[in-house]
């Protein structure tokens, strides 16, 4: 297995044994082949989509592949991002995983696959998996072997609302870290709160120190950071600084370190709603805004993240990542049968005209009709790089020093020195 993994999964026992989370080890499949006495194999699928309409959408087709398999049965298991991440910190320091679960690939899915916990799916899934956009699948590709099969794939991006921008003169999105401070200044002068976070979920203040890592070190230089176990390079202490320079503005809503993401008074129904004009967010930004608050409708828009001037990165570098699905090792082959159906194009179909999922069956992306969509969609066409979630990227425990450290930044009680430091004190300490 190798020092790494030994290490990896040292520090998930640690997390255990402090609680995340370790009620749901009773509920898990386990290593039980979920067979039952009248020959019904049941299947313990486990999701993140705990918001509308992708709640009531996922239900469905699970309604609609229990009645083609009538000896299979789903138990579906649904988490929120934070919480499904502790329960499964406390299942794989256990050793058993759900049947079905859902993955971001990267490091996360990585630590998993180097602890024997999950199916090599390379063989089980072709000929059908081929037939998938290859960008979709490569976050779940580890050693040139498939662990995980994409539902969605997307990108990290500012969602804004049009009208409150015309509000304060601003014409035209801005495309400098420069300009975008301007057009936060702006906003503050008209009385407008420029931008909402979800500062109790340290996630998705993550997101702008990323971003402003690949526009300054670049996008290669977080890759080389994670292999050699330093952070400490300027580029990285620059993005820490630029990021200050945006928080000492108080750009952000009242109350944002007590907010959560998809909550009434959340970080997306503050922005569906109308007090914000901004949010760093993925490609569901709009389906969540309009389930957790009111939703913008045609005064929505989307623009990249910004360059930095002198950096070493370009605006058409995209951070981000997708869905998927991988099965625990030894899982029934009811399951292969069930990511099958979730990848087929008539899912897809509905997924894209149902719940605004970017498709990963090229034949889906006729179902395309929302013009943020298309416009997510058209920035990944042309990006020139990609980089994966930080905190899927990385192994576990570096990736959550990322997110945690930021936040610390973001709260006023690091600098950016101590972040990039505390970042390299757990990467070095995960060798």
């Amino acid at each position: 297995m190798g020092d790494r993994a030994l290490s990896r999964r040292g520090f998930l026992a640690a997390s255990a044994a402090a609680g995340l989370g370790m009620t749901a080890l009773s509920g898990c499949g386990g290593d039980s082949d979920g067979g039952s006495s009248d020959g019904t194999t049941t299947i313990e699928w486990w999701n993140i989509s705990t918001t509308e309409p992708t709640k009531t959408v996922w239900a469905g087709l699970a309604k609609k592949f229990e009645a083609q398999n009538p000896k299979v049965k789903l138990k579906i298991v649904q988490l929120e991002n934070d919480a499904y991440k502790s329960k499964m910190t406390a299942l794989i320091a256990s050793g058993k995983l759900p049947d079905i679960f859902h993955t971001w690939g990267g490091g996360v899915l990585e630590q998993q696959v180097d602890a024997g916990l999950v199916e090599d799916l390379s063989d089980s899934t072709k000929p059908w998996s081929d037939g998938m956009l290859s960008v979709a699948k490569q976050p779940y590709l580890i050693d040139k072997k498939l662990y995980g099969i994409p539902f969605d794939i997307g990108m990290v991006g500012f969602w804004y609302n049009k009208a409150l921008f015309e509000q304060a003169g601003i014409g035209e999105p801005p495309t400098t870290w420069a300009g975008f401070l301007d057009a936060v200044k702006k906003l503050k002068a008209k009385g407008i709160t420029p931008l909402a976070l979800a500062g109790k979920e340290s996630w998705t203040g993550m997101y702008y120190w990323a971003y402003l890592a690949m526009r300054t070190a670049g996008i290669d230089a977080l890759e080389k950071a994670n292999e050699n176990k330093d952070f400490t390079g300027d580029g990285f202490v620059q993005a820490g600084e630029h990021l200050k320079e945006l928080v000492d503005l108080q750009p952000f809503q009242k109350g944002f370190l007590g907010a959560a993401y998809s909550t009434p008074n959340g970080q997306a129904a503050t922005v569906g709603n109308g007090k914000a004009a901004m949010e760093l967010m993925g490609q569901w930004a709009p389906v969540v805004e309009a389930d957790a608050g009111k939703g913008l409708g045609a005064n929505l828009g989307f623009f990249p993240f910004p360059a930095v001037d002198g950096g070493q990165g370009a605006i058409t570098e995209v951070f981000g990542g997708g869905g998927g699905h991988a099965l625990r090792r030894g899982a029934p082959k009811e399951a292969v049968d069930f990511l099958k159906f979730f990848a087929s194009e008539t899912t897809d179909l509905e997924l894209v005209k149902k719940t605004n999922t970017l498709p990963v069956v090229p034949g889906a992306e006729k179902a395309l009709a929302d013009p943020n969509t298309k416009a997510v969609q058209a920035q990944l066409k042309g990006a020139t790089g990609f980089q994966l979630y930080l905190d899927q990227a990385y192994a576990p425990a570096v990736g959550q020093e990322v997110n945690d450290s930021v936040a610390a930044l973001i709260a006023g009680s690091k600098s950016p020195g101590q972040v990039a430091q505390s970042i390299t004190k757990v990467a070095k300490e995960e060798q």
